[in-house]
């Protein structure tokens, strides 16, 4: 049922044109993981010499892929990253650990590479052994094919349950020589990231050691898929990847080895960009979403407590489904910063919706008029903003309303 879903009301207007990123290229295929005939394989070969940083999920049951890429990150070194959807390859035991070790086999012949440079990534149902045997043939076939302009393809062979591809792009200056950010996504479900997205994959041609990388990269998932939820539930398969293939040394690029060069600073902007960009699909392809929502919080003691309150609103399924039937209910966002667990004082808490005021130092403000939050709430993207009025913490993060449909896909899911 992956792609069969009505395309979320809330997708981008077109899907953005990715120009090639020299040092990249990818291919598509169908290897029937789970559905025969669809295309549920990815294949990126990069050039020599390209470095690679990453996060991955929190979660205390990862998939054997998690684990496998994890163990590579160390080298720092890529040449080719292979992820198949349909599968997700998680709580597969040593039959999980063995059929990573195979793609990464298959892979490495495919591509000429060392399997200590191939990167792996799952997505899919939890719990069924993988048969990576699929792979054979597929991957020497999609490695001829690979190009440099094939990004859809390759986010569209990473869907699951999502109505759209997810891409984004970006330009910027390093040492006054311009390079590309571009970058893809699938996610829609079980979107309740504890490092990044459920998939993600990023590529610069920018020359920038690994270490540096994994830097900036750590650092900008805290704004982005790190504030993002569709459901509160985490992955067991959560990766995000970033590439960086070194081209533009050719160009005249300065190679960058540490994350505090003051040259990276249009870039670290840039990077910050596509991965909002990114995350902002995610929500917006959330499953049965119909409502894109951003929740910001201010006057909490400290920016933890900001975020912790903005995602305990942000994932109350009350305040979803009020949200959802278009109901300025506030008495449940009042619920949901009670519950949190951080300091908050009553008398002194205001909240509005869309820049009305709804609440006032714990109670309705006076001059409330139902009728003006009620147009507001039919609005496709609704801001809701809480003060505590206690500290100097902000946080904002974004998520989706929670409709019938949500019940529908995931109670269908394995089907």
């Amino acid at each position: 049922m992956a792609h069969d879903a009505p395309l979320s009301p809330l997708a981008p207007a077109a899907t953005p044109d990715i120009p090639p990123l020299d040092g990249v290229r990818f291919a598509a295929g169908a290897a029937g993981v789970r559905y025969a005939g669809r295309t549920d394989v990815m294949l990126a070969i990069l050039d020599e010499g390209a470095t690679v940083a990453g996060v991955f999920t929190k979660s205390k049951c990862p998939s054997a892929p998690v684990d496998w890429c994890r163990a590579r990150l160390k080298g720092g070194k890529a040449k080719a990253l292979l992820v198949n959807s349909g599968n997700a390859n998680a709580f597969t035991g040593k039959l999980g650990a063995d059929a990573v070790k195979l793609s990464a086999k298959i892979a490495a012949a495919a591509t000429g590479a060392s399997d200590r440079q191939i990167f792996i990534a799952s997505t899919g149902v939890i719990g069924e052994p993988l048969d990576a045997r699929k792979f054979d043939g597929v991957l020497e076939k999609l490695a001829k094919q690979a190009r440099p302009d094939a990004w859809l393809n390759a986010a569209k062979a990473i869907m699951t349950t999502d109505t759209f591809p997810k891409l984004a792009t970006r330009k910027a200056t390093i040492g006054g020589v311009e390079v590309t950010i571009s970058g893809m996504a699938k996610g829609a479900g079980m979107i309740a990231p504890d490092m990044a997205t459920m998939l993600s994959f990023v590529f610069t041609d920018a020359p920038i050691a690994a270490a540096a990388l994994q830097t900036m990269l750590s650092k900008a998932v805290q704004g982005s898929f790190n504030a993002i939820t569709v459901d509160s539930d985490t992955s067991t398969s959560d990766t995000l990847l970033l590439f960086a293939t070194g081209a533009a040394k050719k160009r005249g690029a300065p190679k960058i080895e540490k994350a505090s060069d003051r040259r990276l600073a249009q870039f670290k902007r840039a990077l910050d960009d596509v991965l909002l960009d990114l995350a902002h699909q995610v929500v917006k392809d959330g499953e049965g979403a119909r409502k894109f929502v951003e929740v910001t919080v201010t006057g909490a003691e400290t920016a933890k407590a900001a975020k912790r309150i903005a995602l305990s609103i942000a994932n109350s399924p009350l305040v979803k489904t009020a949200i959802a039937g278009e109901d300025a209910n506030w008495g449940r966002i009042v619920m949901a910063v009670g519950k949190s667990g951080e300091r908050a004082e009553r008398d002194k808490l205001a909240i509005w919706f869309g820049g009305v005021r709804v609440a006032n130092k714990g109670q309705r403000d006076p001059a409330y008029d139902e009728q003006d939050v009620s147009q507001i709430m039919k609005r496709q993207e609704i801001v809701i903003n809480v003060d505590l009025g206690i500290g100097a913490g902000a946080a904002t993060v974004w998520t989706c309303d929670l409709t019938k449909e949500y019940v529908a896909i995931n109670g269908d899911y394995r089907s």
